[in-house]
């Protein structure tokens, strides 16, 4: 289990430790608002062109993936939290876990941003399945950073082990349903393979 200290010595006390909880929550909060407001000046849709919002969106090969508040790649972005989390233990354990999510929110809104510019987008629909992917509405990217906050809330209190089960689990029973996961996504992204691309359209 990643042990939170819940006390520290004088010589290891930082400006964070003078700040209350509640106010890293707010900043988060901030960083998602100044996220949305960015994604909506870039011309990222509110919400899904079709009109209205679903819960859940589980046909991948569609417009309206990653345009409703949740769907298959959703789980790929509480995975995203578990990882962050992982991280910021190793780099910056001593910062309160309040400042590390407000760290790990900036990584993933940057990630939401970066990955609605016309770059990624093309780079998607050219070497992966998602030959219908447009970029995400706001609506989505907001929900798949609050996702990560889920994944990065559940690391703190879960142990190891059981991290990198959920992990596992979550990938291979992914990967069995739309045959995509965040692990074949990476791949596809930095280095594209034929096979792969074949298998996924049902080959």
């Amino acid at each position: 289990m990643l042990v939170e200290k819940s006390s520290r010595t004088e010589a290891s006390r930082g400006w964070y430790d003078a700040v209350a909880p509640a106010t890293f929550g707010i900043a988060a909060a901030v960083v998602i608002v100044i996220a949305a407001a960015t994604l909506l000046w870039m011309g990222r849709i509110p919400i899904c062109k079709c009109g209205y919002v679903k819960l859940w969106h589980g046909i991948v090969a569609s417009a309206e993936n990653s345009q409703h508040i949740s769907d298959w790649y959703t789980f790929s972005h509480i995975i995203h939290g578990f990882a962050f989390y992982g991280l910021l233990w190793l780099v910056a354990r001593r910062w309160p876990v309040g400042l590390r999510l407000v760290a790990a929110v900036l990584l993933e809104s940057s990630w939401e941003i970066f990955e609605n510019t016309d770059f990624i987008i093309n780079r998607y629909r050219a070497v992966t399945i998602s030959l219908d992917y447009y970029g995400d509405s706001v609506l989505n990217s907001v929900c798949d950073i609050l996702a990560m906050v889920l994944g990065f809330v559940a690391a703190s209190r879960l142990r190891v082990w059981t991290i990198v089960g959920i992990t596992i689990a979550l990938e291979l029973f992914v990967g069995w349903v739309i045959r995509d996961n965040l692990t074949l996504n990476i791949i596809m992204l930095i280095h594209p393979f034929d096979a792969i691309k074949h298998w996924q359209a049902g080959g």
